[in-house]
């Protein structure tokens, strides 16, 4: 994926600078709750503590914080480039772990190259974390680093890229074979690169069942043979005797080669040369040793992994960390240990071979991923990852010793595990990842605007869509040199200018409306309108999905959308919807842009066209009805009409989890139905789905929660339009406007789908 550099230093510092922040867990709202948190009510776990340890489990949240820490000498493909600099790379993992695991995270960059004085301070820390992640730190020096940390400390501690990269392939490297029917004893393997990386690779691959004669490494200096003078003791295990001295040599009769080193280092001469069905991960990252079209059009029968997110078989570290800590963590294991590590090798294997659920598969855009050659291991966003790795390593942690607490009901930790990072966390990566498989067409009526084209930009770059740009090109071509973007592949249309276009749709447009008072003369001058001329470019599918309504009003935007290309066939209205991401779950709110004041038959159809989206969306929906009653408590028109509504959506969408009408904590408070209104069909789960009973009601919701509620509004989804339109809430930020776009393909996805 290209990323332009300034987008990615402006992602880093608008706002508050960084990636993470510290968020308080209990209420510090009154002199009582400061009392309690601080002096004098700290004293008492404090005291509890000093007694006995492992109460820091209890009275803090050392059991699910983890620390990763770094020195800066091995920053990804940047080097020794310091601790300073390390930090927002150990700042993102922090993220990681927090978006994948639940898993909260302090990062600490250390200023010391000092391998013991490393230690030192890292031992020290043991009181605050439960869990240490250490991360770009060289070779031999993390070998060092770790091995002493892992002796001196009784908490789970990881050099990630070291035995990230290792689980991961090996469960790659386990599948591959499989598929080839080779014994893992009796291949030949070649590993390119002799870093943290690679020595731990091929320690694991050894673990598994490799033999160790049977492996060839080389350094940047050549081969590891026993008479080189300058080889470390990690080096040195894997010296070979055979009568070779090249890569090419080295490849002849290879049944695996595996890359840790640069890229475009092996030549496809010596992928010619490898045994039949052979396995080649070229993990060098961004270029691999071999390019993957290159390399796949020398072999027909060869596997290959990358860690490039555009091919097939990604070896990706957060396949492995965040799941691997957390069930760790959730034994309060002492350590990671091999057994543990070989737990997630096989979870991971074992898991790619199961049927890919159809989340996964819209997730991808491609409903053809099964275990084969080009899926050996699961994909970065299946949800199944945390309820498959974790469990595996918790026990593997259990039976080999190291675990302190055990997990006896492994249905409750499973669920426990669900709720941790909330089935939502991947929403919008699962709707990005899908447009990108087949980006569609949109058209922008507001191209005008800085906002409009660095979106535009960024879904260009990323290939979410293909935009066109309506509006004056001198002015469009002014603000894209003005803030140095790059738009030369999206086409630039100016309305004003297509007399024989306008002429074209204002004949359409008359036809449609000329017995709904618009006359030629009326049709030819609205058609001047960019809202006007983009919805017909729609209509005549010239485009596959409008976006508009950055900079105009929300009733004045739509009503172009509504003459030209209408509603689909069956609906009565429109409404709109927000999407709500909270901690645990999306919430999806309707109607918040369209309906005034619903009538309860109108809401039965927004309840309907509600459903069907959050549907669209993965999500199965919990329907409540809102109102200023639960269940008939206060008379008055609006519950009234509430109920009348959940009555008539019960009657026409008999499958549909509805109740109401309600109040809305009600709804969201399971614990509090269950006491009051253990009645309710949303008793057991709750509420997901809001449907509120006036225009003024959701309006109103939803931006209160945007502007202070903590939380990631995404909309307005417009729902029941006869062809993808999407209309933006006024002033939507940039990235507002991106997921609104990869929406808007989605859509046109679906749609040109049900038209084929």
């Amino acid at each position: 994926m290209k990323v332009n550099k300034e987008d990615a230093l402006n992602y880093h510092m608008d706002g508050k600078p960084g990636k993470i922040e510290v968020v308080p867990t209990k209420m510090v709202s009154t002199q009582h709750d400061l009392a309690l948190a601080y002096s004098p009510g700290v004293a008492e776990p404090c005291k509890e503590i000093h007694a006995d340890k492992d109460n820091a489990y209890k009275y803090t949240a050392k059991g699910n914080l983890v620390g990763v820490i770094s020195n800066g000498t091995a920053v990804l493909g940047l080097g020794n480039i310091g601790p300073d600099a390390s930090k927002p790379v150990m700042e993102g993992k922090g993220v990681l772990f927090k978006k994948f695991a639940g898993i909260d995270v302090f990062d600490i960059e250390i200023d010391s190259t000092d391998p013991e004085e490393f230690v030192r301070i890292v031992k020290s820390l043991e009181p605050t974390f439960g869990g240490i992640n250490l991360e770009d730190i060289k070779a031999p020096e993390s070998f060092k680093i770790e091995n002493a940390l892992k002796t001196q400390m009784n908490i789970p501690l990881m050099h990630d890229d070291q035995h990230g990269t290792a689980i991961i392939s090996s469960a790659a490297l386990l599948n591959g074979l499989e598929l080839v029917d080779k014994k893992i004893d009796e291949i030949k393997m070649v590993i390119n690169g002799a870093g943290a990386a690679a020595i731990a690779c091929a320690k694991l691959y050894v673990a598994l069942g490799v033999k160790l004669d049977n492996i060839v490494m080389f350094d940047k200096d050549g081969i590891i043979r026993p008479e080189r003078d300058d080889l470390d003791i990690y080096r040195a295990q894997f010296v070979t005797t055979r009568k070779i001295t090249t890569l090419e040599e080295a490849m002849v009769g290879a049944d695996v080669f595996v890359g840790l080193s640069a890229g475009n280092v092996l030549a496809p001469e010596y992928v010619k040369l490898m045994a039949n069905d052979p396995i080649i991960f070229a993990l060098a990252n961004p270029d691999p040793e071999i390019a993957y079209d290159v390399a796949m059009a020398t072999r027909e029968d060869l596997i290959m992994a990358t860690g490039r997110s555009d091919h097939p078989n990604q070896v990706n570290n957060v396949l492995g960390f965040p799941y691997i800590f957390r069930g760790a963590l959730d034994v309060r294991a002492t350590e990671i240990n091999e057994e543990m590590k070989l737990a997630a090798v096989h979870a991971l294997a074992d898991l790619a071979k199961e049927p890919v659920p159809e989340i996964v598969h819209k997730a991808y855009g491609d409903n053809t991923i099964n275990f084969g050659r080009f899926y050996l291991i699961p994909k970065p966003l299946d949800p199944r990852l945390i309820t498959t790795v974790s469990p595996a390593v918790a026990k593997a942690a259990m039976d080999s010793g190291v675990a302190r607490i055990p997990i006896t009901d492994w249905e409750a930790y499973e669920q426990e595990l669900q709720e941790r990072i909330g089935i939502d966390q991947k929403l919008m990566s699962r709707i990005t990842t899908q447009a990108k498989k087949d980006p569609k067409t949109v058209v922008f009526a507001e191209a005008d605007n800085y906002k409009i084209l660095k979106a535009a930009q960024i879904v260009q770059e990323q290939r979410i869509a293909k935009p066109i740009l309506l509006g004056n090109p001198e002015r469009i071509h002014a603000i894209i040199a003005e803030n140095n973007m790059d738009l030369h592949d999206a086409i630039i249309i100016d309305p004003v200018a297509e007399e024989e276009k306008k002429e074209e749709y204002a004949h359409i447009l008359y036809q449609k409306r000329q017995r709904k008072g618009v006359t030629l003369f009326d049709a030819r001058r609205l058609m001047r309108d960019r809202n006007y001329f983009g919805s017909m470019m729609l209509h005549t599918g010239e485009a596959d999905a409008l976006i508009s309504g950055l900079t105009r009003d929300y009733s004045k935007t739509i009503s172009p959308a509504l003459q030209v290309i209408g509603v689909e066939e069956g609906v009565n209205k429109v409404a709109g919807m927000y999407i709500v991401l909270g901690q645990k779950e999306p919430y999806f709110f309707a109607d918040t842009t369209v309906n005034v004041n619903p009538t309860a038959d109108e809401l039965v159809d927004i309840i309907g066209l509600t459903a069907r989206t959050v549907r669209f969306f993965d999500t199965e929906p919990r329907v409540a009805m809102l109102s200023f009653s639960n269940f008939g408590s206060v008379r008055g028109d609006i519950p009234d009409k509430g109920a009348e509504a959940v009555r008539k959506a019960k009657q026409r969408y008999p499958e549909l989890l509805i109740d109401g009408e309600m109040q809305a904590n009600t709804a969201l408070n399971r614990n509090l139905l269950r006491e009051h209104y253990p009645f309710s069909e949303l008793a057991e789960k709750g509420a997901n789905t809001l449907v509120f009973p006036t225009l003024t009601a959701g309006n109103i919701a939803y931006k209160l929660l945007q502007e202070i509620g903590g939380v990631e509004v995404i909309g307005p989804v417009l729902m029941g339009m006869r062809k993808p339109v999407h209309i933006l809430q006024l002033g939507s930020s940039v990235r507002d406007i991106v997921n609104m776009i990869a929406i808007a393909v989605v859509d046109a996805q679906n749609y040109n789908n049900q038209h084929i």
